[in-house]
C-alpha cells in the first residue's frame, strides 16, 4: 500500500475530466469553494475538451491524467465530474508513471473504474470522494469537512451518518478489513477482467443511481453469482438516488433485496450510507483498514490509520 502525502492548505489541486465534461461556467463556480478555502485549483487540459459527450478522446483523457501526476506542482488531483468513459482510457494508462509519482486521486460514479484500477495496479490509496460535480447545487460542509479530515491525516477518523439522513442497520455486529468499492455497474463491469477486484475479508460498499429495483436485484444476483459477496467481511449500501419501480411493483424495496440475497452472510449490513450520487458524500479511502460498527442504533465508519502521510 503506498499513501500519497497529505492536502495542506496552499496545496495545488489538478482538476481534470477524464469521463464526461462539465460545463465552464460550473467549473469555475466549483473550483472556487475550494480557493476559498485556501487552496490553488489548476485546470487540466480535459476541462477544456470535448468529443461528443467525453471530454476529449481517449488518449487525450489517458494524456491528461499522466501529466498531472508528473507535474510535480501538483500536489492532488480531483475529478471534475464522472458519466462514462473510462472503459476507453484504462488500456492506455501508463501505472508506471503513477507509481513513480504518488499522489492523491479522487472521483466517484464513473471514477470508480480509475480508483479500483489504480489502487490494484500501483499499490496508491485512491479516495472514492466528491467531485466538482457534487457542489453544482449548493456547497455541502459534511462533505467537504470530511474530505479534508482525511486527506489532511488526521487520526481516529470515525466517519457517522449527518443529522438529516437516516441510518438504517440490516444485520447488527462490528468487523475490520480494507475498504473497497464504489459504484455497482462500474465493479460489475470489472468482472471476468483482470481489473476485478478481489473482495475477501474486505468491508465492500456499494452504491448506484437511477436504477429500477428488479434491475439493482439482478446486479446483486450477479455479485453474488460471481463470489463477490462471499467472502466480505462487510457490507455497506450508499444511497440508492433516485432508484424506481416498474408499474407492476416489485414489492420489496431496496433493504429487503438486499437481505434476501445478502442476510445469511451473518456479517454487518447497514444501509443509507452518505456515499454516492445523494446529498452526502462521505470520502472513502480504497484499500486502507476499517472498522464497520453496526452495534447500536448509530453506525460508523472508523479509519484505522491514516490513509495519507503526514509531513
Amino acid at each position: 500500500m503506498i499513501k500519497p502525502k497529505q492536502l495542506k492548505h496552499g496545496n495545488h489541486i489538478g482538476v481534470i475530466s477524464p469521463s464526461y465534461w462539465f460545463e465552464k461556467e460550473d467549473i469555475s463556480m466549483t473550483i472556487g469553494y475550494f480557493e476559498k478555502k485556501g487552496y490553488s485549483m489548476v485546470q487540466g487540459k480535459s476541462t477544456s475538451m470535448k468529443w461528443g459527450p467525453f471530454a476529449g478522446e481517449p488518449q487525450k483523457r489517458a494524456d491528461d491524467i499522466h501529466c498531472m501526476f508528473s507535474d510535480r506542482n501538483i500536489d492532488a488531483i480531483i475529478c471534475a465530474r464522472g458519466g462514462y468513459g473510462a472503459n476507453r482510457v484504462l488500456p492506455l494508462l501508463d501505472y508506471d508513471i503513477i507509481r513513480k509519482n504518488p499522489k492523491i486521486f479522487m472521483g466517484f460514479s464513473d471514477i470508480t473504474a480509475y480508483l479500483t484500477s489504480i489502487t490494484q495496479k500501483t499499490g496508491l490509496v485512491t479516495f472514492h470522494s466528491p467531485m466538482l460535480i457534487s457542489y453544482k447545487k449548493r456547497f455541502v460542509n459534511y462533505n467537504f469537512h470530511i474530505m479534508e479530515q482525511i486527506l489532511s491525516g488526521e487520526t481516529d477518523i470515525k466517519i457517522e451518518y449527518p443529522k438529516s439522513l437516516s441510518p438504517r442497520i440490516l444485520s447488527q455486529g462490528s468487523a475490520s478489513g480494507p475498504i473497497w468499492g464504489g459504484n455497482m455497474t462500474l465493479l460489475i463491469n470489472r468482472l471476468g477482467t483482470s481489473d476485478h477486484i478481489d473482495t475477501d475479508g474486505v468491508i465492500l460498499f456499494i452504491e448506484d443511481l437511477d436504477e429500477y429495483l428488479y434491475a439493482f436485484e439482478r446486479m446483486l444476483v450477479h455479485m453474488q453469482t460471481a463470489g463477490m459477496l462471499k467472502k466480505i467481511a462487510g457490507l455497506i449500501i450508499g444511497e440508492l438516488h433516485d432508484f424506481k419501480d416498474q408499474d407492476v411493483e416489485f414489492g420489496r424495496d431496496s433493504d429487503q433485496i438486499v437481505m434476501d440475497i445478502c442476510g445469511e452472510l451473518d456479517i454487518p449490513i447497514i444501509s443509507n450510507f452518505p456515499c454516492g450520487h445523494g446529498t452526502y458524500q462521505a470520502t472513502l479511502p480504497i484499500s486502507v483498514p476499517v472498522e464497520l460498527n453496526a452495534v447500536g442504533q448509530k453506525p460508523y465508519l472508523k479509519l484505522l490509520e491514516p490513509a495519507v502521510i503526514k509531513e
